[in-house]
């Protein structure tokens, strides 16, 4: 496989707080890679230097061939690295399709071409019902959808979610990670922060464990839930697995 994000040493300070210290990472070509740790970790810090909302201190990001550790959000995401919010926030004057729209329009200036696009990203992540619907009217669960549709509208080459099942109902979630999982079959790469630890270990190829800032683990699930170090930082014994 491709690698197509490669994160290498990066490092943030915020005074005399060490936020992430050295921290490698790569993602591969159709990978879902999935972030893990508590809460203060740093994962998020890693996150917006990776989209380019806080520079780098130190180390080096490169998405495709291009380094972008010290590009501006806008231009990192006409590259094809776009990221998602925890806290959804939709253009609440205008209809879901409107929204969708609006990502569209990032790499097309056709209006029908746009309009082609949204409708394919609606159908993509279950909108298409809810299309002419106000989006400050819907549930968290269609807000976090149109976040997904609208950033997918970009044309993404890697998509950056950040805990996309939170408060949803186990119903939704399930329906989500379904969704998650098309992102990626229609050939878009996932990194994907999540504390919901039965999707995150269902959905992802592999897990990195991110703890006080540095980077404690990285592999498939079944070595993540066996590792002693992640049992005792983030998981506890409830993870445990036998030895075979």
């Amino acid at each position: 496989m491709t690698t197509i994000l490669d994160v290498q040493g990066v490092s943030k300070s915020f005074g005399g707080l060490k936020a992430v210290f050295e921290v490698s990472i790569d993602l591969e070509d159709g990978e879902i890679l999935g972030i893990i740790g508590p809460n203060g970790a740093g994962k998020t810090t890693l996150f917006n230097m990776i989209s380019g909302a806080i520079p780098a201190d130190s180390g080096s990001i490169t998405f495709d061939t291009t380094r972008i550790e010290h590009m501006k959000p806008h231009d990192i995401a006409g590259l094809g690295l776009v990221r998602t919010f925890q806290v959804v926030k939709p253009f609440a004057g205008l209809t879901i399709h409107e929204n969708v729209l609006v990502g569209a329009f990032l790499r097309r200036q056709d209006p029908n071409e746009a309009d082609e696009q949204a409708h394919k990203m609606m159908e993509l992540t279950g909108l298409t019902p809810y299309a002419e619907r106000s989006a400050q009217d819907v549930t968290l669960a269609i807000r976090k959808r149109l976040e997904l549709a609208r950033a997918l509208a970009t044309d993404p080459k890697v998509l950056l979610l950040d805990e996309v099942l939170a408060g949803l109902t186990p119903t939704e979630g399930v329906e989500m990670i379904d969704v998650v999982r098309s992102i990626r079959d229609s050939g878009v790469s996932v990194l994907i922060i999540e504390h919901v630890m039965a999707a995150i270990m269902a959905l992802s190829d592999r897990i990195a464990v991110i703890h006080h800032g540095e980077l404690l683990a990285i592999g498939v699930p079944a070595s993540i839930v066996k590792d002693p170090r992640v049992v005792e930082a983030y998981l506890g014994e409830e993870f445990q697995i036998a030895p075979d």
